[in-house]
């Protein structure tokens, strides 16, 4: 099956959002078959009053492309870090 970025509308905030192509073939290989209905920022915002206070996030570099991302723990120096688009694509599928 081939999947195509799509815009879809966020209901909480009304925002539009990206759910782009490698996001849909995830979602697939989770077994979810409902698009997202709310975009990255109010999902993080959600996940945050569900589950209490926010996690402490560290600032990091990508080890595969380099960019600037945030990790849930502190890098060590002593073993890579991956930026979550690059993590998905390293881990093995299920």
């Amino acid at each position: 099956m081939s999947f195509e970025d799509k815009t879809l509308t966020c209901a909480d905030c009304g925002a539009t959002f990206v759910h782009s192509a490698e996001d849909q073939e995830f979602f697939q290989s989770k077994g979810y078959t409902n698009e997202p209905k709310r975009c990255p920022e109010c999902r993080q915002s959600r996940k945050t009053e569900r589950f209490g206070a926010s996690r402490q996030m560290f600032p990091a570099t990508c080890a595969q492309c380099g960019k600037a991302t945030e990790v849930p723990f502190q890098p060590r120096g002593d073993k890579p870090v991956y930026c979550s688009d690059c993590f998905r694509q390293m881990r093995p599928a299920r």
